[in-house]
């Protein structure tokens, strides 16, 4: 941990690379243009499962422009090497153009490379494929769950059930989600000789980098990812889809650069996506509210090829409240689809739903306050593992909650408040996160005139890494933030971890804080054994740097400059390695929150629209307010959106998304925003990382979807358990 003084932490700085992104001067995967670079279209799979029986190439190829056509009768054997270095999962990845398997509606099974975009999208318009079509299944409540189970269990849950004097059951249901970030899926690949360079959209430039050298058989090192910037991705973007792959070999059979861009349409099939769930709750409780036993039976969607199991939605029923019996089942239920992925928030925000709306529910059958509920049920320690909680400030995420929110002045009996045709509710719901942390380098260099560069591979999605970094490397040199350039999205940087899991603040700004502690240190030792320096022979210790310049403690005049310094050593710059490396904790490690909320709907129509939203985080130590604030806020909007507005309609025929577009896929819009407002409590976490952050991006969202839908029901005296919740589900 750093003993500078602290300027730029803490502070609310604007984003370094925002007037970039506001200019268009930001360069995304998309706006890689290496010269002669040509244009690839997908052609997708028009069934759900089936086989590939002919394809017809002749039309396009005979158009203007076109350069080639791949398809699995033509395309060259990939190796195709095992890789578990790219977030893939269990199974079988799909392999693009290699048989003639079709897993889902919308695979990919060809690809036209043209001069121009223009005349890729039209001649794979006329590419024909025939196929001998099965039954496909697309519908998770009526397919069956394969597999073992996923399963906990702590005390004795069934006799606790029977014996109890409360018993309630519900079941709760989650739509699929699609993240629909602002960029879309994109990437240049280039070829020169055997080496290969991606400009790629991705969270993590280390997992392109793995998949293409096992899916071509090359070493790592011929693999070049360069991702400065990324539209938005929520978690799709952390592993690697089986486009940048048809990229990649659309480039090596063309010897062109080639690039491919994914429409709108495509992302829904293309990319992953939060998936549909299925969650039985049965509770137990005293009369009193306190809970005596739980059991979860989850079930989710996956794909035939692929598990994906997101075991963060087993974590919640464990440890958020005092639960003495537990017993948890979670079954994956494979589909004809394509393979699900994380999405913000992922398992926490699901398990949070059911758990946070079953709590509301045993409030209102006990007649206890909702907020008095949890206090009665917060745990001493961690009841999954008995570790104490390295920081837990859950109780003062309530109390501080229900005085800024004005909690109590409300009218808790349901449909009890109108304001004209509007009935008025309230709500509110518990959130909590992991907090993770993964191995980090960086290279932190000092230059002669007075300013840092410091790189690492780490990615900036949209929570402001280049700013973030760009703060904890100031106060740690000593520098304003505006003598500190920050770099990242490149496989030739330090390595970094995947950008997600709220782990990149806790990781890379733990190495950068080492890094820039050493060098800082480095430079002071030079100054003290320096017989030409002010400092020569000053104790280290009483030797601080502000603005560049290393002085004695309590006498700011008896120092000299990082400039005078290296010059006079006639260094151009001064160059450290940086490195993190996490220590297992004996502790139980986890970001929180209390979110509440206000609704009102209208009582003829069923209309819910979002009055206010308050959201209260123990996040440990905030870096950046201005950027945190963001972090919430949109948080709070996607939550919205998975409450009221999100999920994608599948024709179960096929398993064709009928709303695969931005017009009939809602997502929220200004009108359905109103005063959203987020509040930090103090206190940093040194058990978790050097600088005391618990993550922050996941918490935020975790909390809001139960918090609107306990709402609704207080406006309503409806109760929701299926999201997201529409007009005509309230009728």
């Amino acid at each position: 941990m750093s003993t500078q003084p602290q300027a730029a932490v803490g502070a609310p700085l604007s984003r370094v690379d925002g007037r970039l992104k506001v200019t268009g001067a930001a360069t995304y995967a998309a706006d890689g243009a290496p010269k002669g670079v040509v244009h690839a279209v997908v052609v997708d799979s028009g069934i759900g499962r089936g086989r590939i029986t002919a394809v017809h190439t002749e039309a396009a190829e005979r158009q203007a422009g076109v350069l080639l056509v791949l398809h699995h009768g033509n395309a060259p054997k990939l190796p195709y090497l095992p890789n578990p270095d790219s977030l893939n999962l269990p199974g079988e990845r799909l392999r693009v153009f290699q048989d003639d398997v079709v897993h889902f509606f919308g695979q990919p099974v060809a690809v036209v490379v043209a001069t121009t975009l223009e005349a890729a999208t039209h001649a794979a318009r006329l590419v024909r494929v025939d196929y001998r079509a099965e039954e496909a299944r697309t519908e998770l409540a009526s397919a069956p769950s394969a597999g073992e189970p996923i399963t906990y269990a702590r005390g004795d849950a069934e006799p606790a059930l029977a014996s109890a004097p409360l018993r309630m059951r519900m079941a709760y249901r989650m739509s699929r989600l699609h993240h629909n970030a602002m960029e879309p899926h994109a990437t240049v690949a280039q070829w020169e000789g055997k080496r290969l360079t991606l400009w790629e959209k991705t969270q993590w430039v280390q997992s392109p980098q793995a998949e293409l050298a096992a899916n071509f058989g090359i070493p790592a090192r011929d693999v070049r990812v360069i991702s400065p910037f990324v539209g938005g991705a929520f978690g799709n973007a952390g592993r690697a889809w089986p486009h940048i792959t048809i990229a990649a070999l659309a480039a090596r059979e063309t010897g062109l650069p080639v690039k491919l861009v994914l429409t709108r349409r495509q992302l829904y099939f293309g990319t992953g996506y939060r998936p549909a769930y299925e969650y039985e709750v049965r509770l137990a409780s005293t009369l009193g509210g306190r809970i005596t036993a739980m059991t979860h039976e989850i079930r989710s969607e996956t794909s035939s090829y692929e598990t994906f199991a997101e075991t963060g939605v087993m974590a919640t029923g464990q440890m958020l409240y005092t639960t003495p019996n537990v017993s948890q089942t979670y079954r994956t239920v494979p589909l004809d689809v394509n393979t699900p992925a994380a999405m913000r928030g992922p398992g926490f925000s699901t398990s949070a739903f059911a758990i946070e709306s079953a709590m509301d529910e045993l409030a209102y059958k006990t007649g206890v306050d909702p907020v008095e509920l949890r206090r009665i049920n917060e745990p001493a320690s961690d009841q999954s593992n008995g570790r104490p909680f390295s920081t837990r400030r859950l109780r003062e995420c309530y109390s501080v909650g229900v005085r800024e929110f004005g909690w109590n002045h409300r009218d808790p009996k349901p449909r009890s408040t109108r304001d004209g045709n509007w009935l008025i509710g309230t709500g509110m719901a518990s959130a909590v996160y992991e907090t993770l942390r993964r191995p980090a380098k960086a290279q932190v260099r000092l230059h002669v005139d007075g300013t840092a560069l410091v790189r690492s591979a780490t990615s900036d999605m949209g929570p402001g890494t280049y700013t973030s970094m760009t703060q904890v490397a100031a106060d740690a040199l000593g520098l304003s933030p505006h003598k500190v350039t920050f770099r990242l999205g490149d496989t030739n940087m330090p390595m970094a971890p995947v950008h997600g899991g709220s782990l990149t603040m806790a990781s890379v700004g733990s190495t950068v804080q080492a890094g820039c502690d050493a060098l800082r240190r480095q430079m002071i030792h030079l100054a003290v054994g320096d017989p030409r320096s002010p400092l020569y022979r000053v104790p280290i210790e009483a030797i601080v740097v502000r603005a560049g310049r290393l002085h004695v403690v309590g006498d700011p005049g008896r120092g000299e400059t990082y400039r005078q310094l290296l010059m006079r050593n006639e260094r151009d710059y001064v160059e450290v390695q940086g490195s993190y490396e996490p220590t297992e904790s004996r502790s139980s490690m986890y970001a929180y929150g209390a979110v509440f909320a206000e609704v009102a709907v209208d009582a003829d129509l069923g209309l819910v629209r979002v009055r206010r939203m308050l959201g209260v985080f123990d996040a440990g130590r905030i870096i950046s307010p201005k950027l945190a604030d963001s972090q919430a806020i949109g948080a709070m909007v996607g939550g919205i959106g998975a409450a009221l507005l999100e999920h994608t309609t599948t024709d179960h025929r096929d398993g064709r998304i009928v709303n695969a577009n931005l017009a009939d896929y809602l997502v929220p819009v200004n009108a359905d925003v109103q005063n959203l407002k987020a509040i930090y409590v103090d206190g940093r976490d040194d058990e978790a990382d050097p600088i005391g952050v618990k993550g922050l991006g996941e918490v935020v969202l975790v909390g809001v979807a139960p918090a609107l839908a306990n709402a609704v029901f207080h406006a309503t005296g409806h109760r929701a358990r299926s999201l997201p919740i529409t007009a005509e589900s309230l009728l």
